[in-house]
């Protein structure tokens, strides 16, 4: 393989292409088919994807740090991936693997997780505004002082995750599993809680008023 021409941006095509390992920062990848490729442990760090093909590609352990990951990364390993400060508005997410991925200052708003595995993960403050994570496992994740506001929830697992101070105005939890979880001071106005299992949930503080039904 060309790393040269990959790098200058002359190879577009490189489904189920490998490049583990590959420094391969500074590089546009923008509209690029990178469907099924390895790509563990690549350097990818201030990489430009907008409108790029990686669906099921395997992304584990690789730097995506501020990258512009505007793609199409459906069914994608992300596992130990490091995506610190990247941009993921309106990216199609669904069935993602996100697991002990590092999401630090992520922009997330109007991205499609549905399905998407984020057990145990750090979201601590991150931009989930108007996000799809329907079905999405959020079992003891770090949500506190995220923007969740009118993100649908529908039937997610959200079991043990910390929500502290959490803006999930007008969300969609009908359905969701929040059992054991902690709602401490957060914001649940106009949201639609049909169906949510609160068992165990620590609500002290949480606003509430106008819920939908």
């Amino acid at each position: 393989m060309n790393i040269e021409a990959i790098k200058s941006g002359e190879l577009k095509q490189l489904a189920g292409v490998n490049l583990e390992d590959e420094d391969l920062s500074k590089t546009d990848f923008s509209r690029a088919n990178l469907a099924g490729a390895t790509l563990v442990g690549t350097d990818f760090a201030h990489s430009k994807f907008e409108g790029a093909h990686l669906e099921g590609a395997n992304l584990m352990g690789a730097n995506l740090q501020e990258t512009d990951l505007r793609a199409n990364l459906m069914g994608a390993n992300l596992m130990q991936a490091d995506l610190t400060g990247a941009d993921v508005r309106g990216s199609n997410l669904r069935g993602a693997n996100f697991m002990g991925a590092r999401l630090n200052e992520v922009s997330f708003a109007g991205a499609f997780l549905s399905g998407s595995n984020l057990i145990n993960v750090n979201l601590q403050g991150v931009d989930l505004r108007g996000a799809d994570l329907r079905g999405a496992n959020l079992t003891g994740a770090n949500l506190k002082g995220a923007d969740l506001s009118r993100a649908d929830l529908q039937g997610a697992l959200l079991s043990k995750a910390d929500l502290e101070e959490a803006d999930l105005r007008k969300a969609n939890l009908a359905g969701a599993n929040l059992a054991g979880a902690n709602l401490l001071c957060a914001e649940l106005e106009g949201a639609n809680l049909d169906g949510v299992n609160f068992d165990k949930t620590c609500l002290v503080g949480t606003i509430v008023q106008k819920v939908v039904k």
